[in-house]
């Protein structure tokens, strides 16, 4: 009996110990963070919106880390497979990754089985409003001219967006529904294949963000019908909103930073604090002026609270242009 209560006990304070190395494991683990280089995932091809912002901001953040940030696009099904690598990688930090507006629309497809609930929220990084963009010398200069032209060729007008069931995709399809026209929806691989279409004149338009057709309109060879925002762009003041043009169309996407599900509260903490410190820098705010995009930072109670709220808003939008039952 004595010999059994010992080994009890023995077994006892074994465990104790390992619970305790494992506590201080932990505790060094995150103390030392990061050790190594970060793996960031994209979901999006290289040159497009997506990636430029998020290059950018791993630049920024690679000071506040004193690590490199090594950016992989991981691109593919809708967004799918960037995701669900995010979702899918080792819990220790090391592997973050941006998740976009993509992840609110393919659930209800049935295009992935898995949602921003399975997530663990960093920070919001920016929010861009879509644009209305055609060819520099295409037969139109106002959204009305552009409504009035789809109308008298019903079905004849393609307009591109980042792939089926994308941001660009739904904001196409609400652009059509609210102006009553009969368009093609034609799905590339990211925005940057998309503007290169429209640029060459191989479709008739993209519902885009200012920032992915920057470089196109710059360079001359689109032209912005109209931004589906608020207010004029502060860096094109000469570019009018659909408001302005009698059409009540608001649509933004979005995008932020995401670890996958059970990362270390002090891992997390450390990398929340590099990122936004990234965000505020001032050279990540002039990369992002010059680049166009309206940043939009929230913390990550703020990110978690906005993620809930957008996914059930992008589920009626959709119910309500025909994309889901």
């Amino acid at each position: 009996m004595k010999k059994l209560a010992l080994s009890l006990m023995c077994a006892a304070l074994a465990a104790g110990t390992l619970v305790s190395c494992s506590k201080k494991e932990k505790a060094n683990a995150a103390a030392d963070f990061p050790k190594k280089g970060i793996t960031m995932i994209c979901p999006w091809g290289a040159g497009g919106g997506t990636d430029s912002v998020l290059r950018a901001l791993c630049a920024s953040a690679e000071k506040y880390l004193g690590q490199t940030i090594t950016v992989e696009n991981k691109t593919g099904g809708a967004g799918a497979i960037g995701h669900a690598a995010i979702k899918d990688a080792k819990a220790d930090g090391y592997t973050v990754g941006m998740i976009t507006f993509e992840l609110n629309s393919l659930p209800q497809q049935g295009l992935i089985d898995f949602t921003y609930a399975d997530y663990d929220p960093l920070i919001r990084v920016n929010a861009d409003a879509a644009t209305l963009t055609v060819k520099a010398d295409a037969p139109y200069n106002t959204v009305q001219e552009f409504v009035d032209y789809c109308k008298a060729h019903p079905g004849e007008v393609s307009i591109g967006n980042s792939a089926p069931g994308s941001v660009w995709h739904i904001g196409a399809g609400l652009f059509a529904d609210a102006t009553g026209i009969d368009v093609k929806h034609v799905a590339f691989e990211g925005a940057a294949g998309a503007v290169t279409a429209v640029a060459g004149g191989h479709i008739q338009a993209v519902a885009v963000s200012l920032a992915e057709v920057k470089s196109q309109l710059d360079a001359g060879n689109v032209k912005v019908l109209g931004v589906m925002d608020a207010s004029r762009p502060a860096a094109y003041p000469n570019i009018p909103t659909l408001k302005e043009q009698g059409f009540n169309v608001e649509y933004y996407t979005w995008r932020g930073l995401a670890l996958p599900k059970g990362v270390d509260p002090a891992i997390k903490a450390k990398l929340v604090e590099a990122f936004t410190a990234a965000e505020q820098d001032p050279e990540f705010v002039k990369t992002a002026e010059s680049l166009n995009l309206n940043l939009a930072y929230e913390n990550s109670e703020e990110f978690g609270a906005f993620l809930k709220d957008n996914f059930e808003s992008v589920t009626k939008t959709m119910k309500s242009i025909g994309l889901i039952d």
